[in-house]
């Protein structure tokens, strides 16, 4: 097998387990997952709100997504690490399901989508971006955007700092698209300048000098 190939099979590979994993899990607010390969097996991360749902009861959850994950998707020795997600209204997977939801009970997309993007910019974003796709009000489809604070388009800024999720949901009129892009705070980026005042030292003040009066042996 080429590399080419190589690299193909084992994104594919990630997408199905990503799906897999936050179809079994979507209870306990599933918020990601980190796949890696290391010399001992596979490694992966998964972050929830609910880190008690995932492992169960005396970890009976956790035994039996390594027993599927093992036999289903061929992986070796997959060792399972469970993260709890500190701030959910940064998590671009946590905030996606929960428009998902919102669009499911019947809110309106626009109210849906305002409402998730202060509650991001609420909890220290410096930045994001919401977009519905689908069959919103007619037959046609089309798309909502909403948008507020800094987000990079393109580059190593973009791949390295955006938390990024898609997903879906199936509507009466048709199924439609959620795009979530995040930028967590306290991240500066290479298009961000500074300008710092020069500090100048300042010219030392020569002391003044003592009048001293003569004593009456000396005006003798």
């Amino acid at each position: 097998m080429s590399v080419v190939k190589n690299f193909i099979n084992n994104s594919i590979r990630q997408l199905e387990i990503h799906d897999f994993l936050e179809k079994e899990l979507r209870r306990s607010g599933f918020g990601g997952a980190e796949i890696t390969k290391t010399p001992l097996g596979t490694r992966i991360i998964i972050y929830a709100m609910k880190p008690g749902i995932v492992i169960g009861r005396r970890g009976t959850n956790i035994r039996g997504l390594t027993r599927v994950l093992e036999e289903k998707f061929n992986l070796f020795n997959p060792q399972i690490a469970v993260s709890e997600v500190e701030v959910p209204e940064l998590n671009a997977s946590i905030m996606a399901s929960r428009i998902a939801e919102a669009l499911q009970r019947g809110i309106h997309f626009r109210r849906t989508g305002f409402w998730a993007l202060n509650q991001i910019m609420r909890a220290g974003a410096a930045g994001c971006e919401i977009i519905i796709k689908g069959k919103l009000t007619s037959r046609r489809h089309r798309s909502e955007k909403y948008r507020q604070g800094y987000i990079p388009r393109v580059g190593d800024p973009f791949l390295e700092n955006v938390r990024r999720a898609v997903t879906t949901v199936t509507m009466r009129p048709g199924t439609l698209g959620i795009n979530v892009k995040i930028v967590p705070p306290n991240i500066r980026f290479p298009d961000q300048i500074e300008v710092i005042t020069p500090v100048t030292e300042e010219t030392p003040i020569p002391d003044e000098p003592v009048s001293v009066s003569p004593t009456p042996e000396e005006q003798a």
